[in-house]
C-alpha cells in the first residue's frame, strides 16, 4: 500500500525538478540580447554560465575562437577575438 502512495509523489517530484531545471536555463533570447560586441569572455560567461563547447586558435599574436551554449532547442554561439565578442548567433530551431 505504501508503494502505491509513493509512486505518484515521486512522479510529481521528478516533474517539479524537470520544470525547475528548464526554468533556470540561462540560454534564452533575453540573455542573448545582453551580449554585445566588445564584451569580455568573462562577462559572457557571467551571463550564460560555462559553455557546452569551446574552440580556439592563436596566430601572430591574435587569439580567436567560439563558444556554444545549448539548452533544449536553443543554441547560442559567440565568436571571440582576443577574448572580446566580435559576433554572436541564436538558433531556436533545434538544428
Amino acid at each position: 500500500m505504501r508503494a502505491d502512495f509513493l509512486r505518484p509523489v515521486l512522479r510529481l517530484a521528478a516533474a517539479a525538478l524537470a520544470v525547475s531545471l528548464v526554468a533556470c536555463s540561462k540560454v534564452t533570447p533575453a540573455n542573448f540580447d545582453k551580449i554585445n560586441n566588445g564584451m569580455s569572455r568573462q562577462d559572457v560567461t557571467a551571463i550564460l554560465g560555462a559553455p557546452d563547447e569551446a574552440s580556439g586558435a592563436s596566430l601572430l599574436g591574435l587569439s580567436g575562437g567560439s563558444a556554444t551554449w545549448r539548452d533544449g532547442r536553443t543554441t547560442i554561439t559567440v565568436q571571440f577575438i582576443n577574448d572580446k565578442v566580435v559576433g554572436k548567433s541564436l538558433d531556436s530551431s533545434g538544428n
